[in-house]
């Protein structure tokens, strides 16, 4: 692979959902790149919730300039990203992807294991929403 690789944030509600989706994405890359992927769970207190400061440290270290993809799994995850976002405090290329948790996260990994660009990586996790299971 030639260049940086688009990093991905996971942001969850729960550290402990944020690192096992985190750790299931990475394992499903078959070997294809050390994608940089970081959980950012739980409040300030290490309880349910969302920190600030825990998603701009995770987008920090995961950006490598190809840009970080934000994925979130409820509401007030979401705004508290488009804060961050709106008061320029995470990387410049940062973007919040709208993609279900779980599944656009294993799509935003894998994706981004092949060095796509991060355009490409958000449409794959955007496309998880299509996935069906019947």
């Amino acid at each position: 692979m030639s260049g940086p690789l688009v990093g991905v944030v996971l942001v969850s509600h729960s550290a402990q959902v944020a690192t096992a989706v985190a750790d299931l994405a990475a394992g499903l890359t078959g070997g294809g790149g050390d994608v940089p992927v970081a959980p950012a769970g739980g409040g300030p207190d290490g309880g349910l919730g969302t920190s600030s400061d825990l998603i701009a440290a995770a987008a920090r270290s995961v950006d490598r300039g190809a840009g970080v993809a934000v994925l979130a799994d409820l509401g007030s995850a979401v705004l508290t990203v488009k804060a961050l976002l709106a008061d320029d405090e995470l990387p410049s290329g940062a973007r919040l992807v709208d993609a279900p948790f779980l599944e656009g996260a294993v799509a935003a990994v894998v994706t981004a294991s092949t060095g796509a660009d991060l355009d490409a990586v958000a449409a794959a996790a955007a496309d998880a929403y299509t996935y069906r299971k019947t």
